[in-house]
């Protein structure tokens, strides 16, 4: 049993999974907390009367956990966006040894779910990153994390059981919803708590950063593609910051639903929809606006590929990066037109 694959990969990965805890001040905290919610609040001395477990030696109150893991023996450490979003809190990395380091954030992805974390250590063990292009559905895995914030470094094994899957999802307590593509399916179990733990293969190499669950079902569970953190952390080294690029436009992509509703020339391609004037349409001095794009414009086709369902704008921009020229069909009052955009750098 001791040779077992799934325990020599659990060695050899466990060293270099990390706990990750979030912590405020409790200023900070009662500044968040609308002033209709204080009454029905437990106070002391006119603040928030907050249980001793939940203080931690520095005084801040512990609002939440995490995974990650380490890729980089000099402290570089992966792991969700979702997890480290808070701008006002501190986050504390807490190794498989027990050992803690205030971590600092280096970046965070603007588009998908990834963050890269700094802590101060030297020596680190690393999880290796492997070639999430070329799985196969049945595959073995296991995802590893801090299980609901309070079980360190739990295990579940699973297959991969779906490939480039699209869900809706929040990737932030008061975040819209936002649709995350090229996902990683599995069956492996992943609870609130693991979002950025490693899911790796039985050779110990991370696949995918564990992200999301749907609620109300069973053995369904999300990762993002290893290949994002390897663009996002090559960006870093090169060029001090993700670079993402930006078209600078809101669309909604077309189906035979919408063709309908909205009585539109064709089912396929992206319609060019804003949401009000807090949402335009076209960002304004975007590279589509300068290429005059405009609002309820559909967009057929990128690069002489028909776009769909399957083959969305947000698809095909994960492909590109910033300053790389496109090639836009457009269709308007039913004629075509093609506009060439060069890519801008998303801030």
């Amino acid at each position: 049993m001791a040779n077992s694959p799934f325990i020599q990969t659990i060695k050899k990965v466990m060293p270099a999974v990390v706990s990750i805890t979030i912590s405020k001040s409790l200023e900070e905290i009662e500044k968040e907390i609308p002033p209709e919610l204080w009454n029905f609040l437990p106070f002391e001395h006119h603040h928030l009367d907050v249980p001793e477990e939940m203080i931690d030696p520095s005084g801040k109150v512990k609002i939440g956990g995490g995974s990650g893991f380490i890729v980089n023996s000099n402290g570089i450490v992966l792991t969700n966006k979702h997890v480290i979003i808070d701008p006002k809190a501190e986050y504390t990395v807490i190794t498989d040894d027990d050992r803690k380091f205030n971590a600092k954030v280096l970046a965070r992805d603007p588009i998908d779910d990834v963050a890269i974390l700094k802590i101060e250590a030297k020596n680190l063990p690393i999880v290796k990153l492997g070639d999430s292009g070329n799985l196969a559905l049945g595959e073995e895995v296991l995802a590893i994390g801090n299980a609901l914030g309070m079980f360190k470094n739990t295990v579940s094994s699973g297959i991969i059981s779906g490939l480039a899957r699209s869900i809706r999802a929040a990737t932030g307590p008061q975040l819209p919803m936002q649709e995350l593509r090229g996902l990683i399916q599995t069956d492996a179990a992943i609870n609130p708590g693991n979002s950025g733990g490693p899911l790796v293969n039985l050779a110990g190499e991370a696949i995918g950063i564990n992200t999301a669950i749907v609620f109300g079902a069973q053995n369904l569970g999300f990762a993002i593609p290893i290949s994002y953190a390897k663009r996002d952390l090559e960006d870093l080294e090169q060029h001090g910051r993700i670079r993402r690029p930006l078209l600078g436009l809101r669309y909604v992509t077309i189906d035979e639903n919408l063709k309908a509703k909205m009585k539109l020339p064709v089912d396929y391609g992206a319609l060019v929809l804003g949401q009000g004037q807090t949402a335009p349409a076209v960002i304004p001095h975007s590279p589509a606006d300068k290429a005059g794009i405009k609002e309820k414009d559909i967009i057929i086709g990128i690069d002489g590929k028909q776009l769909s369902a399957k083959n969305t704008i947000q698809d095909v921009l994960e492909q590109k990066e910033v300053n790389d020229i496109l090639v836009l069909t457009i269709l308007r009052n039913d004629e075509k037109t093609d506009k060439k955009i060069t890519l801008a750098e998303r801030k």
